[in-house]
């Protein structure tokens, strides 16, 4: 039997919350082992598990934080915590909805739950000072359901946005995302294995690849494994696709054009790999060494 915080007489939110993160951590989660797609920590993971279950705001636990647990309320929790131990698959899955820089999607295993740290850098404008007046072109490359290309269309205004990705599955659930937010106008979605059908030429290119190395997808935890492998593996190294995009890419932007991408913890790999291009490594809350930006020259 999973650990299920017990029914009380009276229970508030946050005393319903810290139970659930109690329930989580005897359950063996941690940052190591199942967390990582939203939350890094089993109170940050039950507070999103509580709110979601209760339909009170994600942002604003404080302003809840006192308020009285009805015995329904308090069951719908213990079911979506029993699936999240029993599964093990990522809380996200099970409620259909995943949040980056305040925005909603909504996700499914058919695409991997977005957590792309590209999305910090369009919202602090870290990226801004590579564009100009005439950038009007860009595209979300392996787009997975679609959450960049949006929060870019957001961002700026003016530009238009190719999608694309090789999973037709991942387009499917980005066509969910790209209509919730009303930029089917804006935003085209290209089945695409690589670039090989992106026409461009792109302004800006924004990349988060599958780019996880053998040893690594082979000790992944079960949460991750619920996630489509190929937007995961990048090879023994890695760097597989990024080798492959890096063939081609400049053929595919214009002449000011920059791109950004997006590594994770493979900076070494990367650096093998590629042991000439000097990059320009971007800020980010996971540190300086995630995501990178090349000049269309560099990859000439």
């Amino acid at each position: 039997m999973s650990p299920v915080p017990p029914p009380e007489s009276s229970l508030s939110v946050i005393e319903l919350i810290k139970q659930t993160a109690r329930a989580l951590e005897q359950a063996g989660l941690s940052l190591a082992s199942g967390f990582g797609h939203g939350t890094l920590n089993a109170f940050d993971e039950a507070a999103w598990l509580v709110l979601w279950s209760l339909q009170l705001p994600l942002d604003d636990l404080d302003s809840v934080a006192k308020r009285p647990v009805a015995p329904e309320e308090r069951a719908r929790a213990a079911t979506l915590l029993r699936a999240r131990i029993n599964t093990r698959k990522p809380l996200a899955y099970l409620t259909n909805e995943a949040w980056l820089q305040g925005v909603a999607f909504y996700v499914d295993e058919r695409s991997i739950i977005p957590r792309s740290l590209i999305a910090e850098l369009i919202s602090d404008e870290s990226i801004d000072p590579w564009l100009n007046e005439d950038t009007r072109y860009v595209l979300d490359l392996c787009c997975g359901n679609g959450s960049l290309a949006v929060l870019a269309a957001m961002a700026w205004p003016d530009v238009i946005v190719d999608a694309a990705d090789i999973s037709l599955d991942a387009l499917e659930v980005a066509r969910i995302n790209v209509n919730k937010h009303a930029l089917d106008s804006r935003i085209t979605l290209l089945e695409s294995d690589g670039l090989a059908a992106c026409t461009g030429p792109y302004d800006l290119i924004l990349c988060n690849p599958p780019y996880v190395n053998a040893q690594t997808m082979a000790a992944l935890p079960a949460e991750f494994l619920a996630e489509p492998t190929l937007a995961l593996a990048g090879g023994a190294d890695g760097m597989d696709f990024i080798r492959s995009l890096f063939l081609t890419a400049a053929s595919h932007m214009s002449e000011n054009a920059v791109l950004v991408l997006e590594i994770g913890n493979e900076r070494a790999n990367f650096e093998r790999a590629f042991p000439g291009l000097k990059s320009l490594w971007f800020e980010t809350s996971a540190g300086p060494e995630q995501v990178l930006l090349l000049t269309r020259q560099q990859l000439v």
